[in-house]
């Protein structure tokens, strides 16, 4: 295999590769950002209030909108500041997607890790840093994610006038799912005990010494629980899962989590050993 030189061309101080043929690249094919698979939706979208949005692509399967953000040469401020007051003005504007906010750059640097980490995982953010290299009298594009999407934790919300405790779960869903999210609970004792369940407005998390450690969550409904499990998709688990007799619905690609259907016959067979091993593969990705 012959060898070739390469060499980073800086895309800034180009010419003929400005930032039009960066984000035309970006349009022609939106699996070059690692994003999965997909569909270019709008270009230079014009926002009310002003500004103008540089690209926006769309997850058909998850209804997420994703606003893209391109700036050659380093990071700064100003252009953090754009990319989030985009993606806010487009959430409001159209609640019925999920929304992320991408920025894509040459250079992401420590001062702009810094200041996204100010915000705490409050705002869906990817960075995605750029590198043209030529080749002979070809240019390539690698786009490396620095910054994966910060995920909003299951926040409790409030609950208005209704309290958020086993009443307000038993109203909302019935008396016989409640002692099963327990059940569930204590047939996990060996991997949850230090934990307990904490009740809130739109989902059962765990909590240990007045914190929320929810690598596990329960959703509980008129006839089954929903147990969700923080965990990031890989072959082997889906491999766990396909030959156990686990009733799992489609992974949340938004939160990261498998989620499966729980009812009593899981518990006495072995699909419960299939919920404890997911359990603890959970727990130890999220204290690590």
């Amino acid at each position: 295999m012959k060898y070739i030189k390469s060499e980073v061309i800086s895309l800034k101080n180009s010419i003929e590769y400005n930032e039009k043929w960066l984000q035309a690249r970006i349009e022609e094919d939106p699996t070059i950002l690692g994003l999965g698979d997909l569909d270019f939706r709008n270009t230079e979208k014009i926002l009310v209030g002003g500004g103008r949005l540089d690209t926006i692509l769309y997850d058909p399967e998850y209804k997420k909108r994703y606003e893209i953000e391109i700036q050659l040469g380093k990071t700064d401020e100003s252009h953090i500041i754009r990319t989030i007051e985009y993606w806010d003005i487009e959430r409001k504007r159209n609640p019925q997607y999920k929304h992320c906010a991408v920025i894509v750059a040459e250079d992401i640097t420590s001062r702009f890790l810094n200041v996204i980490s100010l915000f705490n995982g409050f705002i869906p953010l990817i960075a995605i840093q750029v590198k043209a290299v030529k080749i002979e009298d070809t240019i390539s594009l690698f786009f490396t994610k620095v910054l994966d999407e910060n995920k909003f934790d299951l926040l409790e919300e409030d609950s208005g006038s209704e309290p958020t405790d086993r009443a307000y779960w038993e109203k909302k869903a019935t008396k016989e799912s409640l002692k099963l999210t327990e059940k569930i609970m204590a047939s996990l004792e060996e991997v949850t005990s230090e934990y307990s369940l904490k009740f809130n407005k739109h989902y059962i998390g765990l909590t240990k010494n007045d914190t929320a450690n929810n690598f596990i969550s329960f959703v509980p409904r008129k006839s089954a629980v929903l147990l969700y499990i923080r965990l990031d998709k890989t072959d082997e688990i889906d491999e766990i899962i396909a030959k156990s007799d686990v009733d799992a619905l489609a992974y949340d690609k938004q939160w990261n989590q498998y989620r499966l259907r729980i009812k009593e016959s899981d518990l006495l067979n072995t699909n419960i050993d299939v919920i404890k091993d997911l359990t603890m593969r959970a727990k130890e990705a999220y204290m690590s």
